[in-house]
């Protein structure tokens, strides 16, 4: 009952904050958030803020996930997406409640480990987690991607990305150093790419692959 109405919470508070989309706010209050959370956090899961996850990483504010997932949907609902920085999965998983297909990259293997055996134990078949150390570079075998979405911040647009944007396709980044992000919504039209910047954010770093780090 507890956690019912903490869910209803956060849902009124997103809805105060502007998120106004229906499949947006039905799959926030469907995916159980104290599931991707350690247990010593699990009494904070709905507040709307970012935890710690280990390893450097946290979960998203509510607030984010749920207005970076209304931009990747906002001229219709794409077939397929691909995450950039699974973390706890929680992106992923309010994503896979109203994509066909999400699939995700995470270069932290204990991080990776944890969240493919959470989309398993609730049920998320349409979710295909991979790892890999050079994760910024995406998944060119299975691409091209309807949508792309990266859930740490780059100092740069990670332009390795864009080919495997589809035409018509749209990128959802955050953008610019530590304490200067901005959330980037990129669209293609052909070899054309638009740009619009958006709302002030605040990410955890998005880590490239070093020359002298392995890759798996």
């Amino acid at each position: 009952m507890a956690s019912g109405r903490s869910r209803a919470r956060l849902i009124e508070r997103l809805r105060e904050l502007g998120i106004d989309n229906e499949n947006v706010l039905t799959a926030m209050e469907t995916v159980p958030r104290h599931q991707f959370v350690d247990e010593a956090m699990s009494s904070r899961a709905y507040d709307d803020t970012a935890l710690p996850i280990g390893y450097g990483q946290t979960i998203s504010q509510p607030y984010i996930v749920a207005q970076m997932t209304s931009l990747l949907i906002a001229g219709g609902v794409p077939d397929n997406v691909l995450e950039i920085g699974t973390g706890s999965g929680y992106q992923a998983a309010v994503l896979a409640e109203i994509l066909p297909a999400v699939y995700t990259v995470e270069r932290i293997e204990p991080l990776y480990e944890r969240a493919r055996r959470r989309f398993a134990e609730l049920g998320y078949r349409n979710v295909r987690a991979r790892l890999a150390r050079e994760g910024m570079l995406g998944l060119p075998d299975y691409g091209p991607f309807a949508a792309i979405v990266v859930t740490a911040g780059a100092e740069t647009l990670p332009t390795s990305l864009y080919e495997q944007l589809a035409d018509g396709g749209r990128m959802i980044v955050p953008v610019g150093p530590s304490g200067d992000q901005r959330l980037i919504v990129v669209r293609r039209d052909g070899g054309y790419f638009e740009q619009q910047a958006l709302d002030a954010v605040s990410f955890v770093p998005l880590i490239e692959q070093r020359s002298d780090e392995p890759s798996h």
